[in-house]
């Protein structure tokens, strides 16, 4: 009877084990919760292409994101400078609604209103955005200057649908993402727990 068991037995072993395989890759791709995303700047692009230049300032948003965002504590996302202020959680929402824009973008996809970021955790706002931001300036690189030329801001709500060149990118939504994570970075200092002192922002990295 083991022969004929073994064989079944290994069968069985194998398909259990490609079972665990794939939902650890589910659990991963449905849960991404890279902590070291953004953790240093990316190594910059061989040349100044009008794609390049726009990841690098969507990695630059990257970085200091990772920074203003990371280890917040409760005290910390309840904290407003005012009682008609965001607090530092509605900031992370805001800032995380201005990726979804700029990954739109760099897809040429219009923006559409309903998704109710303010029911996700505090982890996971700060995953998405760091994913949405890292898969933007991937779409960004290589990218010349007629590629961008083409690309355009779109919004789409109440049956409606405007359309902006991309000059309105730049000095919308990636300067109001870099704005806003600038008022991160002083609300945690204001709640008891500032930045990491030992972070570069010229160079885009941490000291040793």
């Amino acid at each position: 009877m083991q022969y004929i068991y073994a064989p079944l037995k290994k069968v069985m072993k194998i398909t259990y084990l490609l079972i665990f395989l794939f939902c650890g890759i589910l659990s991963y791709s449905q849960n991404p919760r890279d902590a070291t995303l953004f953790e240093e700047i990316p190594e910059p692009p061989k040349n100044y292409s009008g794609g390049n230049v726009i990841a690098r300032m969507v990695e630059g948003l990257g970085f200091r994101y990772h920074w203003a965002s990371k280890d917040l504590t409760t005290t910390d996302l309840n904290y407003k400078p005012s009682e008609d202020a965001r607090s530092s959680k509605e900031t992370l929402v805001h800032i995380y609604g201005l990726s979804k824009t700029i990954l739109n973008a760099s897809l040429n996809l219009p923006n559409v209103t309903g998704e109710d970021a303010s029911k996700y955790s505090y982890e996971k706002l700060r995953s998405k955005t760091l994913y949405n931001l890292k898969e933007a300036s991937e779409n960004f690189r290589g990218r010349y200057m007629y590629d961008i030329a083409k690309l355009k801001v779109i919004f789409k709500r109440d049956g409606n649908t405007s359309e902006y060149p991309f000059w309105n990118m730049i000095n919308g939504p990636i300067s109001d993402a870099i704005y806003h994570t600038g008022q991160l970075v002083s609300f945690r200092r204001s709640s008891g727990n500032p930045i990491d002192p030992n972070i570069s922002q010229f160079m885009g990295k941490k000291r040793n």
